[in-house]
């Protein structure tokens, strides 16, 4: 496939929401003008790479991802700065994972480089879509799907490698605000050897009754557990989790049921560069509660590219509930946020290359 992509821009463009709606609009409900296509056919490869305006996609009754759940997807931001125009953050990363998604859902690679460039290709088109407020930027969300007409368990023969663009605010109402979480003791989200460790839509399925439970209850999201012994912790609906304890930062270790967050290990990469204490390992929701007990534990908070940081002030665990740093953002999710944040919008110095300028 080359990069040289056929352009069709759209001769009814959309009528964009201020940068002070988008603080008002709910994450991911708002959508540009443009997208990215790019068709996969068995013995051609992927081919046809086009930017067309945002609309429909056509779909055969019988296409596989409907039937068969072949549909995985990643989640990147772009965003305007003062001096370096727009930039991404370690969207090769993305790209990366995506990949690896493709291959445990029977996908076909993807050339990262090439479709990132498409990708970047698609920003340029809708540029003035990014918004410049702080806290503001241009979600970008890659993803493939099967679309192929039959039934039949089998690896399809044809795919659509689709991109679309959302410019939005904070993901969580509260903002920065320390969020209130929910740990699922009932249903499992993924097991060692399935496909938690993939972007895939059917995790996301089976993490929804939980989460309608959770909203009713008085929570921004769910912690799972572990599938297997159900006590081992894991991650929060879609982003990592961390703990500060006894200053030292933890998260749960990559095991095959954890998504290899990409702000997971700018995390980890930025504590280690601080010199402070870090551990990927297990850990129990048992070892925390006593943690808790003891006040050993300083602050606990959740990463994705979402949200970037967001600090979580109640976890309700059964009948226990477990409140932290009195409510308030802690001195290492704060210090995260503000690196990362910098980082992205390049206030700060990008000493690590994870920038990626799109133009």
């Amino acid at each position: 496939m080359s990069v040289n992509l056929s352009i069709q821009r759209t001769e009814r463009p959309k009528e964009r929401p201020s940068e002070q709606e988008l603080g008002e609009i709910k994450f991911g409900t708002v959508f540009t003008d443009h997208m990215l296509l790019i068709d996969y056919d068995e013995g051609k490869g992927w081919h046809d790479a086009r930017i067309v305006p945002y609309g429909p996609i056509s779909l055969d009754p019988a296409a596989c991802c409907l039937h068969y759940g072949q549909l995985i997807f990643e989640g990147m931001k772009a965003y305007r700065t003062k001096e370096q125009g727009v930039v991404m953050f370690r969207p090769d990363r993305n790209m990366a994972r995506m990949n690896e998604s493709c291959l445990r859902m029977c996908i076909p690679p993807i050339d990262e480089k090439e479709f990132l460039d498409a990708i970047a290709q698609l920003v340029r088109v809708d540029d003035a879509w990014v918004p410049s407020a702080p806290g503001t930027s241009l979600y970008v969300r890659p993803f493939i799907f099967a679309d192929e007409p039959f039934l039949g368990v089998r690896a399809a023969y044809s795919y659509i490698f689709a991109t679309i663009l959302s410019p939005v605010g904070s993901y969580f109402k509260e903002g920065l605000a320390p969020v209130k979480i929910y740990v699922e003791n009932e249903y499992v989200r993924a097991v060692r050897g399935g496909t938690g460790f993939a972007k895939c839509a059917g995790n996301y399925a089976a993490s929804l009754k939980s989460q309608e439970e959770a909203h009713r209850a008085g929570y921004s999201q769910v912690l799972w557990l572990d599938g297997v012994e159900r006590k081992y912790i894991e991650e929060v609906g879609g982003m990592n989790i961390f703990f500060v304890i006894d200053g030292e930062v933890v998260t749960p270790e990559l095991n095959g049921s954890i998504l290899p967050g990409v702000t997971r290990m700018s995390v980890i990469d930025l504590v280690k560069s601080w010199g402070m204490p870090m551990s990927e390992r297990k850990i129990s929701i048992d070892e925390l509660a006593r943690a808790y007990d003891a006040r050993r534990v300083d602050e606990v908070f959740c990463t994705g590219t979402a949200a970037v940081i967001s600090p979580i002030g109640e976890l309700k665990w059964n009948d226990i509930v477990m409140r932290f740093n009195d409510g308030r953002i802690g001195k290492v999710s704060q210090r995260l946020y503000d690196e990362i944040t910098g980082i992205q919008t390049c206030v700060l110095e990008d000493k690590h290359g994870w920038v990626y300028r799109v133009g």
